[in-house]
């Protein structure tokens, strides 16, 4: 576990040296979709992720944002966003990091979300608790809604769904102290897991997303579910996150629907 978690640090933190580097600099942008960005900093992140990982464990599994599935039939998998927040990289807002997990057979083991301007690294290895460089961390005791800060986002078909996430900002922000958007759901499952967030929800993420952060959340004495309280599945289009104590509470406004 510990060479696992050491490969993905390197890794992270290889990454995280490009987005500083190039930060203020982007030169190409092309889109994935009508708002989805990528830009020449997330295929060169991916790519030094990759050659990492491959240098260690050539034999893993690995599914990036960019160019999907790698397979080598392991029952290890690492699950990569080399830019988590992508537009805000491309517009010069300082809110983006790296995202590395390893999945053994439907099991997170370890978990690095590094945000390189503020060097910060949250890390966790199952059952080891989580830290943020070399603090362990937990959740905020907060037990109200009212008294939370909340966290979302919105997914990139925003402009062509019905199921936009805008009902629920609606309802939460009536609700709770308040809510942010900052545009990289990894980091805002961190902060929970730091306390800096009490909660979090959002639609249409993918596994690459959340895969390392929810470890470190769980590691640190949150929990993430479904909307309805099911036990999390990485590869749904939903998530709730919280520090624990205002899950079901958040629950019941979800419940709310639109």
């Amino acid at each position: 576990m510990t060479k696992f978690l050491k490969t993905a640090v390197r890794a992270a933190k290889a990454a995280g040296a490009l987005q500083k580097k190039h930060y203020g600099k982007v030169k190409k942008i092309q889109f994935k979709g009508e708002i989805n960005l990528v830009t020449e900093v997330d295929k060169a992140c991916e790519k030094e992720i990759l050659r990492v990982l491959r240098k260690n464990h050539p034999d893993h599994d690995i599914l990036t944002e960019e160019t999907g599935a790698h397979l080598k039939g392991s029952d290890y998998k690492w699950i990569v966003d080399p830019l988590d927040g992508t537009t805000n990289y491309a517009h010069g807002y300082p809110c983006f990091c790296v995202s590395i997990a390893l999945e053994h057979r439907g099991k997170i083991l370890v978990g690095v979300v590094y945000h390189p301007l503020l060097d910060e690294l949250f890390w966790s290895v199952r059952g080891r608790g989580a830290y943020l460089n070399k603090k362990k961390i937990r959740v905020s005791p907060i037990k109200k809604l009212k008294r939370s800060l909340l966290a979302t986002g919105f997914a990139y078909n925003v402009h062509t769904t019905k199921n936009d996430n805008i009902g629920h900002f609606t309802n939460f922000i009536k609700t709770a102290q308040a809510v942010r958007r900052d545009g990289a759901a990894a980091i805002d499952m961190c902060y929970i897991a730091c306390g800096r967030f009490e909660g979090f929800w959002e639609l249409g993420l993918k596994p690459w997303d959340t895969a390392a952060a929810s470890l470190i959340l769980e590691e640190a004495g949150g929990r993430s579910t479904l909307f309805k309280g099911q036990k999390l599945d990485l590869y749904a289009d939903e998530i709730v996150a919280s520090n624990g104590f205002i899950h079901g509470q958040m629950i019941a406004i979800l419940r709310k629907g639109k």
